[in-house]
């Protein structure tokens, strides 16, 4: 237990890859990869424009790798966010429309990983649980013509609780890596279906999601891509049904001897079909897709010389919406820490 972590990650990918090269850079960063999976905070979707994803947000370095070491992984992020969707568009909320939305988030995500004793074969799993804390403020524009107001309202609590359980990683080689997980959101947390600020969306949300490394450790590049597709149960407060959403992150990045990496990123969320249910007929289906991109910077350190620990921080403001908040200030910061 008190073994150099990149000493063991070494040893036991050899096993799986004689011909490999070590993996020395990617190791550190494992924490925060494979918590990826799991810490995709919930802002931007379908009803209410406030959903599971955030584009440009679920990737993170070397996020196909599942460790093959037995460890337990704790991981924090924050997330704001600050975006609107424009005053010409009608956007479903608490049952309602409102012409136009604004919605500042704050997001407080506290993950907790095991990779199991799965021996050093190619295959490697995982299990997680994510416990989210939300604050939000929402304005919107209810009612119609000379009795047209603008409301705000605020709202902090625990959020809609997540868990993994099960992520399987498969190591193609030592810089080839996928990792497959199905992720669930239960509606734990408090829902009033006449507010417009909640924190909880109300539904189950099912995210099958793969991902994928490739790592070039003679020019200190990686290059890591994360895919899902989020499924929601009906809002049956409201009779909302969100439809399927198709969610892809991809990153390339530069990291350095002193522990320093700097990438780019970009995300896209794509809504496949239309919305259903009174509200969303109105509106035609309120199908929507948006498109992120801007920079990460990362650094990568030990504690005592032993226990690996990774920082992240990113912006990564909305470059394209339909039907979506647009935002100029997305930032995301994380911290990993494996035990």
């Amino acid at each position: 237990m008190h073994e150099d972590f990149l000493v063991i990650l070494q040893r036991l990918l050899r096993r799986i890859s004689p011909q490999a090269a070590p993996l020395r850079r990617a190791a550190p960063a494992l924490g925060a990869a494979v918590l990826a999976l799991t810490a995709a905070a919930p802002a931007d979707a379908t009803e209410g424009g406030l959903g599971r994803p955030i584009s440009g947000t679920a990737v993170q370095p070397s996020i196909g790798i599942v460790s093959p070491e037995p460890i337990w992984i704790a991981n924090f992020s924050q997330i704001y966010f600050d975006g609107d969707i424009g005053g010409s568009r009608q956007v479903p909320i608490a049952g309602k429309t409102s012409l136009g939305l604004e919605g500042q988030i704050a997001f407080t995500l506290a993950t907790l990983m095991k990779t199991w004793d799965t021996g050093t074969g190619a295959w490697n799993f995982a299990s997680s649980f994510t416990l989210p804390y939300m604050w939000t403020k929402v304005t919107a524009s209810l009612g119609a013509g000379a009795h047209n107001a603008s409301t705000s309202q605020n709202a902090s609590n625990l959020f809609d609780i997540s868990f993994t359980p099960i992520i399987a990683g498969y190591h193609f080689s030592q810089t080839d890596h996928i990792a497959l997980s199905l992720n669930i959101w239960a509606p734990t947390g408090h829902y009033d279906p006449n507010a417009l600020a909640n924190p909880s969306l109300n539904n189950w949300t099912f995210i099958p999601q793969v991902a994928y490394t490739k790592l070039v450790p003679s020019y200190g590049l990686e290059f890591d891509v994360v895919a899902g597709l989020q499924f929601y149960t009906r809002n049956n407060a409201t009779g909302y049904q969100n439809a399927p959403l198709f969610t892809l992150d991809v990153m390339g990045m530069k990291k350095f001897a002193n522990g320093v990496g700097v990438g780019l990123v970009v995300g896209t969320t794509q809504q496949l079909g239309s919305d259903s249910g009174a509200t969303a007929d109105r509106l035609g289906g309120f199908r929507g897709s948006d498109v992120a991109l801007g920079p990460i910077v990362t650094y990568d350190t030990k504690i005592g010389g032993k226990l690996p620990l990774s920082f992240s921080a990113r912006w990564v403001p909305t470059i394209a919406s339909t039907n979506r908040f647009k935002s100029t200030q997305t930032f995301m910061a994380t911290g990993t820490l494996i035990f």
